[in-house]
């Protein structure tokens, strides 16, 4: 069993930065593939970023690529995603998950409960 705590989460306005933190507890995250999902009022549960095992390989939606930027510490169970250049539409609850892999929701199992970020324009 793996527990995911996200932190990191604000209000700021457009063009800000924000740097989201996820930790975890109970089995190391070395054994997952980790990503970012966010999801706004009214719509889908969207990915955002994810990154490999190792960390040695990352894929981002094409809504963040150039903007975010997703990484980890297994040595400290821990994953990060850096935001820069904050736009309205990034607004949204972020979630972190772990699991096997892939861009779709359902291939994660373990998720956090997210932290809410909104961007203010």
């Amino acid at each position: 069993q793996v527990q995911l705590v996200e932190s990191g989460g604000g209000l700021v306005q457009a063009g800000d930065s924000l740097r989201l933190s996820c930790t975890a507890s109970g089995r190391t995250l070395s054994n997952y593939v980790m990503a970012w999902f966010r999801q706004a009022p009214g719509k889908e549960r969207e990915f955002v970023a994810r990154v490999t095992n190792n960390g040695g390989y990352t894929v981002y939606a094409d809504s963040v690529k150039g903007r975010f930027t997703i990484s980890r510490d297994n040595t400290k169970n821990t994953m990060s995603l850096q935001m820069n250049s904050l736009k309205p539409e990034d607004t949204a609850l972020y979630y972190c998950a772990a699991g096997a892999g892939g861009q779709s929701a359902l291939g994660y199992r373990y998720w956090g409960q997210g932290t809410q970020v909104t961007v203010s324009s």
